[in-house]
């Protein structure tokens, strides 16, 4: 499987500048962050939750973790980690666990941990545990519906 064909599709059609960084395979975050020689804060990892019967997406800086105390508060409602097997079907171009940051993309809202905004750009994964995106912050917000919050905790 190469990036997500939606992403490139998408990306393509708005002309935005992104850089594609194929790496050694890398299942987390942190492992991606250090396979392409990036600082963690830069990285963005998705992760899917579930509010109630919803499916919503988390992206933060992998050397991060998400508060779902806080996300909850944030939403309203309280907030759980999704299992593989609720999202498996969601992002069908994508490797299971390798989804890009674009919730819209799929049908799901987004949220993002202010904290990504410390940096010019990000890399996220591009639907592959081999592939990822880099690409300027402010076109990330200026493609992506989202709702930003402080919800990342270190460790």
């Amino acid at each position: 499987m190469t990036i997500s064909a939606r992403l490139k599709s998408f990306l393509d059609e708005k002309k935005v500048p992104y850089t594609l960084m194929t790496h050694a395979p890398a299942y987390t975050a942190q492992a991606a962050a250090a396979t392409l020689h990036v600082s963690g804060k830069e990285v963005a990892k998705t992760v899917v939750l579930r509010a109630g019967e919803e499916s919503l997406l988390a992206v933060l800086p992998a050397s991060c973790h998400v508060s779902l105390k806080k996300l909850g508060h944030l939403l309203g409602k309280t907030v759980r980690l999704a299992g593989e097997k609720e999202f498996a079907d969601l992002f069908p171009d994508c490797e299971l666990g390798a989804m890009p940051p674009f919730g819209m993309l799929y049908g799901l809202p987004v949220y993002v941990d202010e904290s990504l905004a410390a940096d010019e750009e990000i890399v996220f994964n591009a639907g592959t545990h081999r592939d990822a995106i880099r690409m300027r912050y402010a076109d990330f917000v200026q493609l992506v519906q989202l709702r930003t919050g402080s919800f990342a905790e270190k460790g």
